[in-house]
């Protein structure tokens, strides 16, 4: 079996052929400013090394404050961290794509990112309003745009040097596969709700098919109780190891081959969500056998994500 060392630091190769993307990442939707820049801060201390920014966050400048503060301390490089960032579903259109990427690479404080990847496979209404409605509370949806246009604009921000891979954020195979055969660059990366509750079995298969990385956000399900981090399984798979339910929980997610996103906002929840360590084949089963299946957030039905405050 894998040493614990090695396999919290498992790079998976990208389908570009040159890059390595970290498997254990750092996800900033962290609403308070303060506490993004002491808890990216912390998880750069800890040993993470991927950090899974978003322009619909509205904190790219207090995660650039905190990978600067840790980078300073820490004798670490730019070149030693992966970087990416989303684009949001209000600059779908192709002439806003690039405008939009080089914002976040401003408020980044970089001049390439490592991965970018579309928010949603939905495209709202254009402007500065990240969460326009109507009248009545809905989404205003601009039907002008495909998917496919969006992507051919990211396309270019690959061919001009400033990005190095592209991907799709909350995607399904319905979604995905037109893309990936239209795609003249193909997607390196999808971003997905996945944990034993939704193990996105037959997306996985698809993605190790094509060479795709899935990555998994929410693999604790959200910290929803009752969720994954109580049920029986993970709580007497935890204890038999000595391990913590969340601990069990990402390591099963890097195991059977994901890449993940976790958000640790204390140093200590940084260093145990960082120490983690390879499962039993038996303990491995055991997560694999859970029969509860349930999605927490609905961005895939509206591309409204379901956890982020409106208006933020």
């Amino acid at each position: 079996m894998i040493e614990a060392a090695e396999f919290r630091l498992i790079k998976l190769p990208l389908n570009n052929g040159v890059d390595h993307m970290p498997a254990l990442g750092f996800g900033t939707l962290v609403p308070d400013p303060a506490t993004t820049i002491t808890a990216t801060r912390d998880a750069l201390a800890a040993g993470f090394r991927q950090f899974d920014c978003a322009e619909r966050y509205r904190n790219e400048r207090e995660v650039a404050q905190g990978l600067q503060a840790g980078l300073a301390v820490g004798g670490i490089e730019r070149k030693d961290i992966f970087l990416a960032t989303k684009l949001w579903n209000t600059n779908h259109r192709p002439e806003r794509v690039e405008p939009a990427f080089e914002a976040s690479c401003e408020r980044l404080q970089v001049d390439y990112l490592d991965l970018y990847f579309s928010h949603t496979p939905f495209a709202f209404e254009p402007g500065e309003e990240q969460d326009p409605r109507d009248q009545d509370g809905n989404v205003i949806y601009d039907h002008g745009i495909a998917l496919l246009d969006t992507w051919r604009a990211m396309e270019n921000l690959v061919a001009h040097g400033r990005c190095r891979a592209i991907g799709l954020g909350d995607v399904g195979l319905k979604e995905l596969k037109p893309l990936y055969e239209a795609a003249r660059i193909k997607p390196a990366v999808i971003q997905v709700e996945s944990h034993p509750y939704l193990p996105e079995t037959e997306l996985l298969e698809f993605c190790k098919e094509k060479g795709i990385v899935l990555q998994a956000f929410a693999p604790l399900g959200h910290g929803i109780r009752p969720g994954p981090l109580e049920d029986p399984v993970i709580v007497a798979v935890a204890k038999r190891l000595g391990k913590t339910p969340a601990q069990v929980l990402l390591a099963w997610a890097i195991q059977r081959g994901t890449a993940l996103l976790t958000t640790p906002k204390t140093k200590a929840h940084a260093q145990e969500n960082f120490e983690i360590s390879p499962l039993p084949q038996d303990a491995f089963d055991d997560i694999n056998g859970i029969q509860t299946r349930e999605r927490y957030n609905t961005v895939v039905k509206t591309g409204s994500p379901g956890f982020i405050p409106r208006g933020r």
